[in-house]
């Protein structure tokens, strides 16, 4: 049986395509042998389970350590409760512990510890047992919250003087935030925002994703062992959609050759990817679930929402971006600003944020269709114009963005029209004042702007039209919409004007401009 793309838990190199697993780590080597502690911190699906597991097998074969990798996750029910985090967790350990490391270099008993020390007291004996200097990789570390959470981080430090004769050499915390972000609820914070009580890390360390090069070699992994070649243009797309996240590059192939394209003599195609791109989108797997659950917390909303308005950020903390990086949902591009992190997370943003709005939609008749079912952009145009009068401003309210509520019920709206098989492309980034649509349906291509007249502003209109004119151009289009949502204080009513113009841009095209 052939292997398969893995989307789900650790990597086994005998059932999934996999790469090696410590590629991708920085080098640890040096800072274990200097005795040191550290944080390795990543997004879900990257690959850190997978990557500290090999890490500690390979250290272990060296003949040099003890080396294994242990969880805290168990631990979580009991963020109040020491005693109960620190029974679940050396429960835990001790089953694992059971095969992952040879007899010799399993611990002694520790189920005598007294409460609250437990943890401590535990690695103090078993590094004085160990044959091998002791090295400890605790994952999932930040699942633990508030006393439990403390109380752990206190006895590794209570205990780091002793290393590395009567306590692990090295201990590495893993998990998806710094140690500043792990949740407590102390001194009126739900987070440290400091290293302390873990300040004996030497470094906070991440773990990067594939590259082009690594993409496209484990998509060859699945044509040595099945004949199915992925073409190099469809690898290349592959990973500019997903920029090398490792769960986005399994997700894609796995869509594709074990839904879309099961006859192993067909080639993938970068339109398989793009396919494929589109259902695990819809679809909602459990990575992008979770990773939309974050655009409810304030922290991130006081970020993406301005990202989505294409705003400046203004005044937000460091720590807040740093955060944001550290999930994986925006990284730094190449002139320094801050992004959304990959094309398709790019995609899933907004349209998480129209379900709101989506299901408060009235019903529509489909009247932008022609008897065969094709596109007519001006029946649309009607269509909206109607809508947006009717039902607009009210819809704003359920919106759970506000600087980009029009938006949102705008997008609502045109997913009602694409259910019948179109697609909508988004472009936004910080500081281009504007949202990019492009609306695909059959052989119709509509480009449509967004922008928003605020207070104490001209009218964006002149700005807009020469906007619009590269998006176009980009697009290859000759005509499209300027969509201006008139936001400022004590505007007339929307009946008086909401109304449409004919424009054309510096390079000539026809501009159907909607003031809203």
């Amino acid at each position: 049986m052939s292997r398969s793309f893995n989307t789900a838990g650790p990597c086994q190199e005998d059932v999934h395509y996999t790469l090696s697993p410590t590629l991708r780590l920085p080098s640890l080597e040096r800072l274990i042998a200097q005795r040191n502690y550290f944080v390795i911190h990543a997004p879900r699906q990257v690959g850190k389970t997978t990557a500290m597991l090999a890490l500690a097998k390979q250290l272990t074969d060296s003949g040099k350590y003890t080396a294994v990798m242990v969880s805290a996750e168990v631990g979580a029910p009991f963020s109040q409760d020491i005693s109960g985090a620190e029974d679940a967790i050396l429960g835990a350990w001790r089953d694992n512990i059971s095969f992952r490391l040879p007899p010799e270099m399993q611990p002694p008993d520790w189920t005598t510890m007294p409460s609250g020390q437990k943890i401590r007291s535990a690695l103090q004996i078993w590094a004085q047992a160990s044959p091998l200097p002791l090295v400890i990789f605790i994952d999932e570390i930040d699942a633990l919250q508030d006393l439990a959470l403390i109380s752990i981080l206190r006895q590794l430090r209570d205990g780091y003087p002793n290393r590395p004769k009567a306590f692990p050499q090295s201990v590495g915390l893993i998990g998806l935030r710094d140690v500043r972000d792990y949740k407590v609820a102390s001194g009126g914070s739900d987070r440290l925002n400091t290293s302390s009580p873990f300040n004996i890390k030497v470094r906070s360390l991440t773990i990067r994703n594939f590259n082009a090069e690594e993409v496209a070699e484990l998509y060859a992994q699945h044509t040595q062992d099945t004949g199915q070649i992925f073409t190099p243009s469809a690898s290349a797309l592959a990973f500019e959609l997903t920029q090398g996240q490792p769960w986005l590059v399994n997700a894609l192939a796995k869509e594709i050759v074990e839904e879309l394209v099961t006859d192993e003599s067909i080639a993938i195609t970068p339109e398989h990817i793009l396919t494929a791109k589109e259902i695990i989108i819809q679809r909602q797997d459990t990575h992008l679930d979770s990773l939309a659950e974050r655009l409810r917390e304030n922290r991130v909303k006081a970020i993406i929402e301005p990202i989505l308005a294409g705003l400046e950020l203004g005044n937000v903390p460091n720590d807040d971006i740093q955060f944001l990086i550290d999930l994986g949902l925006c990284k730094m591009d190449t002139q320094g600003g801050l992004a959304i992190a990959n094309p398709i997370y790019r995609e899933v943003l907004p349209r998480v944020l129209t379900l709101t709005p989506m299901a408060s939609l009235p019903q529509i008749a489909p009247s932008w269709l022609t008897a065969e079912g094709k596109l007519d952009t001006q029946a649309l145009l009607k269509a909206f114009l109607e809508f947006w009068l009717q039902h607009g401003e009210p819809l704003l309210k359920s919106a759970s963005y506000p600087e980009i509520a029009p938006h949102l019920v705008l997008m609502a709206f045109l997913h009602r029209v694409i259910n019948g098989g179109g697609t909508l492309e988004r472009e936004y980034a910080i500081g281009r004042d504007r949202m990019d649509l492009c609306l695909r349906y059959g052989e119709v291509i509509l480009g449509i702007e967004l922008k928003v007249w605020r207070n104490r502003k001209v009218d964006p209109i002149s700005k807009g039209l020469e906007q619009l004119d590269g998006y176009l151009a980009g697009l290859g289009q000759d005509e499209g919409w300027l969509v201006i949502f008139d936001r400022r204080d004590n505007v007339a009513e929307l009946a008086e004007r909401l109304k449409t113009e004919i424009h054309t841009t510096p390079m000539g095209r026809r501009i159907t401009v909607i003031r809203a």
